[in-house]
């Protein structure tokens, strides 16, 4: 199980590029572009609020868990806990 949560920081880093790829080219850049000026703040939302926060809480997320930050480990006394340094 401890192998499947790091295979998943794998799929959370590379939904985050995506995520991060498809804020900005599909959605922020076209607005940007368009000659109607209520456009401008959805685009300004998309470029600068919402791609860092999506994208850096996916790619943090994503490293934790191929770092193996999240792992659980079973004890002598069959007791689950999470991993402490």
């Amino acid at each position: 199980m401890n192998q499947i949560r790091k295979y998943m920081g794998l799929v959370w880093i590379a939904l985050a590029l995506v995520a991060g790829y498809y804020l900005i080219v599909s959605q922020a850049i076209p607005k940007f572009e368009s000659p109607k000026p209520e456009d401008r703040i959805p685009a300004i939302i998309y470029a600068f609020i919402l791609t860092p926060i999506i994208v850096g809480g996916l790619l943090v997320f994503g490293y934790y868990a191929l770092i193996g930050e999240y792992d659980i480990y079973e004890d002598p006394d069959h007791h689950l806990h999470i991993k402490e340094d």
